[in-house]
């Protein structure tokens, strides 16, 4: 069950109704607080850097291509979906600066949804403990490891690799923040350049300083918007996939307790780091359509990174391919593993989830190591029990579905707080930074278009599925919400009404400094 006790934790100083504790509580809080901030400017640019910009970049935008139809109108989805990920980073921001702790969406529903009490806070918790969001970004690395390494990929030697990649990354994880920060502030800036180098060689392609057989580049933009499709489901398909190729732009509200000056690195650093990936993804667009023509981009599906390489760099060059794309990988392995892991310990401190008060800990490494193995050990499950194909994917949707349905529900509540003034005069809202109430309802928009979008008959040929159906992914995900529900039904209202009390919420302070929420229970 969730925190609940009979009786105040004596092991745990009880905060006080003003905030402050009893004995040396609250002084130990401000110095640990203190010590935890160690994520500056380029720490967050980077984290978010790392989280955006994964394996999707080298494998979408043919996918993309094949449903704009057309040079032009691709670009024209990836431009879309840019401002799509800004207005997310302004909501996000904008949340950030006026909850400026970590917990992330958690936070924010809470905020935003107080009634029925915890109800929707347990529905969130069921779903950010059992997803395991690094597990494809670790199947992608050793596939594409093995690749480099001229070994045949199968099912076996992939999720040994996996396994082995989330194991290490785990345990940089668990046994220093530093060196945690070092590698992934490394593997981001290792992106920016591998992304800055591709769009430097398609520059270099455009201008003539490289060229390559058969100049697709004058048959790609001398008529870029020759096949544009007129059908709404294929342009529906192509920007979905655009605007998930965005998703991380919230990475960093889930650890802001652990940056220095939240309010104003989270003004500075998310909108730079978004902006500046938005720049890339158009630039490295543009330099695939500079080096590889259309033709040859829609029957090599996913491998346009590979023929591009090819086309401008030589056949060898495609080793190397291998190695940035397993690179990537574990970079965004990296930057999911480490906000997850304080998500699930946000959770826990919030009282909502079984051994809550272990899980709320900080180890003496200053790490959540619990929150690290739970999320660890989700990813795992699914590197080892899903099967590759149809089941696999499934998982990684179900994954990502629900963040469309959390986004509609965090930016529906801002835009109510921005048209009811008395209620967020009520609510005490007056963050200092405004997203603005057209960015917040166009954002609004865009993630009620992905929640039913994937619920619309895929045409034909464009089926997410071999054999199952093409909805399933958002029943299951939906469901996960549904499951915190029944738990938040049995544990706050059920088993209260059957034995006689009620819950009341107690704060206490942990031996690391940290506070925790607890449920007391009140006989009637």
């Amino acid at each position: 069950m969730s925190a609940v006790v009979d009786g105040a934790d004596e092991r745990a100083p009880l905060l006080q109704s003003d905030g402050s504790t009893s004995g040396d509580a609250e002084s130990s809080n401000v110095s640990h607080d203190d010590h935890r901030r160690q994520l500056g400017f380029l720490s967050v640019s980077f984290l978010i850097c790392n989280r955006i910009v994964g394996t999707g970049i080298f494998a979408t935008p043919a996918l993309i291509l094949q449903s704009a139809g057309s040079v032009g109108s691709s670009l024209l989805l990836w431009i879309a979906g840019a401002c799509i990920a800004g207005a997310g980073t302004a909501v996000y921001v904008e949340f950030g600066t006026g909850i400026p702790k970590s917990g992330g969406e958690l936070n924010y529903l809470s905020f935003l949804f107080p009634t029925p009490p915890y109800l929707v806070a347990s529905a969130y918790a069921a779903y950010t403990i059992t997803m395991g969001w690094a597990a494809d970004n670790s199947i992608i690395f050793g596939q594409y490891a093995l690749h480099a390494l001229g070994v045949p990929v199968n099912a076996w030697n992939q999720r040994a690799i996996a396994f082995a990649t989330l194991t290490a990354a785990a345990i940089i994880h668990c046994t220093s923040i530093k060196w945690g920060l070092r590698v992934q502030n490394t593997l981001g800036m290792f992106k920016i350049a591998v992304l800055g180098a591709i769009s430097v060689a398609g520059f270099a392609v455009l201008t003539g300083l490289i060229s390559v057989e058969g100049s697709p580049a004058k048959q790609n933009f001398g008529h870029p918007f020759e096949g544009s499709r007129a059908s709404p489901n294929a342009l529906v398909t192509g920007l979905y996939k655009v605007i998930w190729s965005f998703i991380g732009y919230a990475t960093a509200n889930a650890a802001l307790s652990e940056v220095k000056d939240p309010v104003r690195t989270m003004k500075r650093a998310a909108p730079l780091a978004v902006s500046g990936v938005s720049v890339l993804y158009l630039a490295v667009n543009i330099a695939f359509f500079s080096a590889v023509s259309k033709s040859d981009m829609l029957s090599g599906g996913t491998t346009v990174a590979a023929q591009f390489f090819r086309n401008v760099w030589g056949p060898s060059a495609e080793i190397i391919l291998s190695v940035l794309i397993a690179l990537s990988a574990f970079g965004t392995v990296m930057s999911v593993l480490f906000s997850l892991a304080r998500m699930n310990q946000e959770v826990a401190r919030a009282g909502l989830v079984p051994f809550s008060a272990t899980m709320a800990r900080t180890s003496s490494y200053g790490t959540p190591i619990a929150g690290i193995v739970v999320h660890w050990a989700a990813c795992v499950a699914i590197v080892v029990a899903a099967p590759p194909g149809d089941a696999y994917n499934m998982v990684i949707n179900v994954i990502s579905y629900p963040l469309a349905i959390v986004n509609a529900a965090i930016s529906g509540g801002l835009t109510l707080l921005y048209v009811n003034k008395s209620l967020a005069r009520e609510r005490k809202w007056n963050p200092p930074f405004r997203a603005g109430l057209p960015a917040t309802i166009f954002f609004f928009i865009a993630n009620l278009f992905l929640t039913f979008a994937p619920l619309v008959p895929p045409d034909a040929g464009a089926e997410p599925y071999k054999e199952l159906p093409y909805w399933l992914h958002a029943v299951v995900g939906v469901s996960v919400f549904m499951i915190g529900g029944l738990y938040w039904v049995v544990w706050y209202v059920a088993l209260p009404a059957r034995r006689g009390y009620t819950l009341e919420e107690r704060k206490a302070v942990l031996p690391d400094g940290q506070a925790v929420t607890f449920f007391e229970r009140v006989p009637q």
